[in-house]
């Protein structure tokens, strides 16, 4: 994988890039409010499939929320892992520690274009 994107508008795809020059859609936009919040279908399946029914997706809300000049508090809610049904028990525990270090990694990146 070289990148991934999420289109800025509802019904936008959320998807990947590859170097081969393939792309692998994995979401889509539900809600787009910036600066304040976005809430994604995640359409992957438990065995890491894609999901193309949006009644079998779970959501992944994000908000942004202005703590103090030039600080953001960023809260990211996965739920809905039900609607995958028996795996979605599953799936909630292999993303758990995923959505820490994406949220890391965007700090990281958020900082760095900061002090920029």
């Amino acid at each position: 994988m070289k990148e991934s994107k999420i289109e800025g508008w509802v019904g936008g795809r959320c998807f990947s890039s590859h170097e081969d020059g393939a792309e692998a859609d994995w979401g889509q936009v539900l809600v787009w409010e910036p600066p304040h919040r976005l809430v994604l279908a995640w359409q992957i399946t438990h065995e890491w499939g894609y999901e193309a029914d949006l009644a079998k997706a779970s959501e992944v809300e994000v908000c942004f929320t202005a703590v103090e000049t030039g600080k953001t508090r960023v809260d990211l809610e996965h739920r809905y892992f039900e609607r995958m049904g028996p795996g979605g028990a599953e799936m909630r525990t292999s993303v758990a520690g995923g959505w820490g270090k994406l949220l890391e990694m965007f700090a990281a990146r958020a900082g760095a274009e900061q002090e920029g």
